[in-house]
């Protein structure tokens, strides 16, 4: 499998020259689950930035499917990766089926309709995400919860290669916030690149997959979830002393803090 997206000595500083993250080096390929961990500050959403090419990297590369992102147009980088920030600020009443059919907008042209095909996907991801009793809602007026799952199915919508989620569970409770992680890892089974920031270090331990460490100097370590999450690199991150212990009544390894 070829490598979907590559990352080579990244570095971004905003104008007033402060360096946010400095010769960050990782690769991701069709199905990988690629978890970034770090503090606030950290640069984690500025870094999702430069992938989605909001921001412009001040150094480095990064490829997107053997090109330079550099030199795709907004709608090419749009057919291959979805970008979910942290909350979506929605004005307009639109309907659930209607926001999430938008997310068809990379594929169409520039005076063109969603057409039956595009309305008929959106309608097939909601009936398979459980989403479909309130498609005629007002995005406005679901619950966090629920608008975080429709994001969703507009970024699958969307048909991407790549999808980006920018600490997906922030806003959630603690139910909401397995059911996403649930879904992301679900996401990656079926063949989609996933990137996703968290604060959580529990988060990568269920998931699974790759993880990489944005510390406070703006370096980032990477490699496989149980050898990059340690003890004290956790500690040493979050400035409070962590514990990854085994749990032998849900059988799996767990990130918790020493004491309070």
């Amino acid at each position: 499998m070829g490598t979907l997206l590559d990352i080579r000595n990244a570095c971004f500083a905003f104008e007033d020259q402060r360096l946010i993250f400095d010769k960050v080096n990782f690769t991701v390929e069709k199905g990988d689950l690629f978890t970034i961990l770090g503090p606030n500050g950290s640069g984690k959403s500025t870094l999702l930035n430069c992938i989605a090419n909001v921001y412009s990297l001040k150094r480095g590369k990064i490829i997107l499917d053997g090109q330079d992102i550099d030199r795709l147009a907004p709608n090419q980088i749009a057919q291959r990766i979805a970008y979910l920030p942290q909350s979506y600020q929605v004005a307009y009443g639109f309907s659930v089926r209607e926001f999430i059919v938008m997310g068809r907008a990379p594929h169409l042209g520039m005076f063109s309709k969603p057409s039956q095909q595009d309305y008929r996907l959106a309608d097939d991801t909601m009936a398979l995400m459980n989403l479909t009793h309130f498609a005629h809602k007002a995005v406005t007026q679901i619950s966090g919860g629920e608008r975080q799952l429709v994001s969703i199915a507009r970024a699958i919508v969307q048909q991407p290669e790549l999808i980006l989620f920018d600490e997906p569970t922030s806003a959630l409770d603690y139910g909401n916030q397995l059911r996403v992680l649930r879904l992301i890892k679900r996401l990656s089974g079926e063949g989609y690149a996933v990137i996703m920031t968290t604060h959580n270090p529990d988060h990568p331990i269920l998931l699974g997959g790759r993880a990489g460490v944005l510390s406070r100097n703006g370096h980032m370590e990477t490699g496989p979830v149980g050898e990059i999450l340690q003890q004290q690199r956790l500690s040493e991150l979050y400035g409070i002393k962590m514990q990854i212990v085994y749990v032998n009544e849900i059988a799996r390894y767990a990130c918790v803090p020493e004491s309070l």
